[in-house]
């Protein structure tokens, strides 16, 4: 895609990070847990510093990031978010794309959950080939196999 550009965080973006999680994320979480300010930051800087967190740019604009691990058999996404006036432009797309072409090439599977009220991530990921393995109360486990 035309002026996307993924690159890996520093500690200086983690503020940034926060703030797009915020603005991508906080509907679903106050739909089920509530948002509580102090306990999610201490959650994003637990993960911040233990997750390979990549910003996305467009056209030379941080507009969101994505947060990955890997095992000997599978690369899982824990979060991507993308702020609100940049979604829907094909950036998710294109990013979930890099991840899955990146784990193929490593023979890995791609595993996230996600949570059950949100339609259309489920439908964003069932269209890029992602089944549903597995469910409990809140999330649903989804794996793209490898190819």
């Amino acid at each position: 895609m035309d002026g996307l550009s993924i690159r890996q965080a520093c500690e200086r973006d983690s503020d940034f990070v926060f703030a797009v999680k915020e603005a991508a994320f906080r509907e679903y979480a106050e739909q089920v847990w509530g948002w509580h300010g102090i306990d999610q930051r201490e959650l994003h800087d637990l993960r911040f510093a233990s997750q390979d967190v990549r910003i996305i740019r467009f056209q030379k604009t941080d507009v969101g990031y994505f947060a990955t691990s890997s095992t000997a058999d599978a690369v899982r996404v824990h979060q991507i978010h993308i702020l609100p006036e940049y979604q829907r432009k094909g950036l998710g797309t294109a990013c979930m794309r890099v991840i899955i072409r990146d784990a193929n090439a490593q023979d890995k599977a791609v595993r996230l959950q996600v949570l059950k009220i949100n339609t259309r991530a489920i439908v964003f990921y069932r269209r890029l080939g992602f089944k549903i393995v597995d469910e409990d109360a809140i999330h649903l486990q989804m794996e793209s196999s490898r190819d």
